[in-house]
């Protein structure tokens, strides 16, 4: 983690020497996610409601599910990228390195603009907690937390698994932006309003469902079974985390230089 950090330190320096256009990228990358949540707002203005949530419990979704991609888009931004690495075979320095090369893709970019995301996801968020009728607990609060954790780790996992496919195709594949960008606009709805199979493989498959809608269900007092089901829910996105680095790591042994 020391060396984690390093990185961090460093990258964020080396952005900050473009002071400029450091924080028009990060103005731009809070304005512009607005748009999106002004036509939440205006959907709500027209209809209401969406299938019994009303306009602050979906900004809840979609505060919560907008924070995670940030915050992975920020810290995870390496994988994202991998395919430069591979296709320019700077991959190779990596692996004479000791240490480990989740940590070094990691730590290879961050992209600190996205601080302006994560800025007008707070936005959101206290919108959302101050308009929803949610009576707040200390547990709550925590599973709160968690969701955000949790949706953190499933997009950095998503990150993960498609940075993996670079390993056989060296180029990066855009399907992944599905699970991605996808997942992300699904997520920001709960996701009883979709079709039974687009339920089923986001909460079975991609655990998105146990993000932020089981777990709400829980926060709004509107789950049917036990409330510490619904409230450990987000311990999925935790766990699967372990999947991905199990397929990088199988990507990594089945890897060869592209010979650039």
């Amino acid at each position: 983690m020391r060396i984690f950090w390093k990185y961090l330190i460093l990258l964020f320096k080396a952005q900050m020497q473009y002071r400029m256009s450091f924080w028009l990228l990060t103005a731009g990358q809070f304005i512009i996610p607005f748009t999106v949540f002004a036509g939440l707002y205006f959907l709500f203005e027209h209809f209401g409601q969406i299938r019994g949530w009303d306009f602050y419990e979906t900004a809840l979704c979609f505060g919560i599910i907008h924070m995670a991609f940030a915050v992975s888009e920020c810290l995870a931004r390496g994988f994202d990228s991998f395919s430069t690495l591979v296709g320019g075979g700077d991959f190779d320095r990596l692996l004479v390195r000791p240490r480990s090369t989740v940590v070094q893709v990691l730590g290879s970019k961050f992209e600190f603009t996205r601080i302006g995301r994560m800025a007008q996801s707070v936005f959101v968020l206290l919108i959302a907690v101050q308009g929803a009728a949610v009576e707040w607990t200390a547990l709550k609060i925590v599973v709160l937390l968690l969701m955000i954790a949790s949706g953190v780790f499933i997009f950095t996992g998503i990150f993960m698994l498609a940075a993996t496919m670079c390993f056989w195709t060296i180029q990066s594949i855009e399907v992944a932006n599905i699970f991605t960008d996808g997942g992300r606009e699904v997520a920001q709805y709960p996701l009883h309003i979709y079709e039974r199979w687009v339920t089923r493989f986001f909460t079975f498959v991609i655990p998105f469902g146990c993000v932020n809608y089981l777990p709400l269900l829980y926060i709004l007092d509107r789950n049917d079974g036990n409330d510490l089901l619904y409230a450990a829910a987000p311990l999925a996105g935790f766990a699967f985390i372990v999947p991905c680095l199990l397929v990088w790591r199988f990507g990594v042994r089945h890897y060869r230089s592209t010979g650039s």
